[in-house]
């Protein structure tokens, strides 16, 4: 891998969601399998990821709102639980993410047929987000100056760079590999170390964490 020439600096921006309705409501199980194969992509993405930018005092049960509501309003635990393993990283684009979602619904009505038509105690309202990006002017001009500044940085920042990337980066990256990229083969070992953390299953602050570790063993390392 060659690097590229005076890369240019990684500028750290923000984010926040704005939640946009898309007027799909459903109210039983067979509702959201049809709903599923129709709904704006960007929705199935905010109700998988959403949660994550949402202020909770309490520790969720499920990561994403289908498995919520379906334990919560259809009362199916069985369904919930199996909707709630689903890592949305393991896919490589969300029509793939889609698709297995109504194959694991399509399944558990298969099961309980009388679970088709069993209406939810509230509704699911399908929502889907735009994101709104702001610049902070913190400029990073080499990878090792990332390891006083990462445990810095907000955790609407780590959402921004390290998740939100991975849909807007032609090679699905995060924006972190994607500008240590460009430095050539020196940090090959610190991209490799960052493509194993898994941004799911946890909260934003514990992803921060574990970015924080990665850049200062790294660093550590280095300098040894």
């Amino acid at each position: 891998m060659t690097a590229s020439k005076d890369p240019e600096p990684f500028a750290i921006k923000d984010c926040t969601l704005m939640p946009v309705a898309t007027g799909i409501i459903v109210q039983s199980l067979k509702e959201m399998r049809d709903s599923l194969a129709t709904v704006h992509a960007g929705s199935i993405y905010h109700h998988f990821w959403g949660a994550l930018m949402r202020h909770r005092f309490d520790e969720p049960e499920y990561n994403n709102d289908f498995a919520r509501w379906v334990d919560e309003e259809l009362r199916d635990e069985t369904l919930a639980e199996r909707l709630a393993v689903i890592d949305p990283t393991d896919f490589g684009d969300l029509e793939s993410l889609r698709q297995h979602l109504i194959d694991v619904i399509e399944e558990r009505l298969d099961e309980v047929q009388r679970s088709a038509w069993v209406p939810a105690h509230k509704a699911f309202h399908f929502v889907r987000s735009q994101i709104v990006v702001f610049d902070t002017r913190r400029r990073i001009t080499i990878p090792e100056e990332l390891v006083p500044v990462v445990p810095t940085i907000s955790e609407t920042s780590v959402f921004y760079h390290f998740i939100d990337a991975r849909r807007r980066t032609p090679t699905g990256e995060d924006d972190f590999r994607v500008w240590i990229t460009k430095f050539g083969d020196t940090y090959e070992s610190l991209r490799n170390e960052l493509a194993l953390i898994d941004p799911y299953f946890g909260t934003l602050a514990e992803v921060r964490q574990k970015l924080a570790d990665v850049f200062e063993n790294y660093s550590g390392r280095r300098s040894s």
